[in-house]
């Protein structure tokens, strides 16, 4: 699930630096949510990171971006090193890493990583850390200058959109589907039903159904 918001309320905005995702680790209804505040290449290392949740079996609620290293956890600091350690090796393999001719000075070798494997600067930066090419200190200050540089440039969240566009990405429409066909056949409560979608009226309901391509 991907929401910015909280429910349908586009003034309650999520704060990403109150959380960036969390995973229920259930062996029925596994579950990742992911803060659609947050950047795009965070979010990116937000869902491998909880995939590490799921495939370890462990629920969290994620505060981690791709500069936090071990160093920086109290509780849990075993699981989320181990889950960072995934998140980063899923998205850069440190193999194919290797391998590469990284020559230049730092900002060159950061692009060229971010270009090679599709990922941002920022995980570049983590990953050149990891073999080895720079200490903490040059990573952290590094990572702080492009962060800032990149919410410099980042554009402005635009309004509008499509409501029931959005709706798929923050409810998976095969559990929307189960949901209005048990309401529709009295199964479920109409009540229980909506509050389920995160929805406010029969209406919407409906158009939903129509949208995902159910009789309603």
């Amino acid at each position: 699930m991907i929401n910015g918001i909280v429910g349908n309320n586009t003034s309650r905005k999520l704060d990403p630096q109150e959380f960036r995702g969390f995973a229920i680790a259930d062996e029925y209804a596994p579950l990742i949510f992911v803060n659609n505040a947050d950047t795009k290449a965070a979010q990116i290392f937000t869902i491998a990171h909880e995939i590490a949740h799921l495939w370890l079996g462990a629920s969290g609620i994620s505060l981690v971006r791709a500069r936090d290293l071990p160093e920086r956890y109290a509780p849990d600091a075993d699981i989320e090193r181990w889950c960072n350690s995934v998140a980063a090796e899923i998205l850069v393999p440190l193999t194919m890493l290797g391998e590469m001719p990284l020559e230049g000075d730092l900002d060159t070798l950061k692009r060229l990583v971010a270009k090679t494997f599709r990922v941002s600067t920022l995980v570049a930066l983590r990953r050149i850390k990891d073999i080895g090419r720079i200490d903490y200190d040059t990573f952290s200050a590094a990572y702080e200058g492009e962060l800032e540089y990149l919410k410099s440039i980042s554009p402005q969240t635009s309004s509008g959109g499509n409501f029931y566009n959005s709706m798929n990405a923050r409810v998976d429409p095969q559990f929307a589907r189960a949901v209005i066909g048990s309401a529709f056949e009295g199964s479920t409560l109409m009540g229980e039903a909506l509050n389920l979608l995160g929805v406010k009226s029969t209406e919407v309901l409906r158009k939903e159904a129509r949208h995902i391509g159910m009789p309603a």
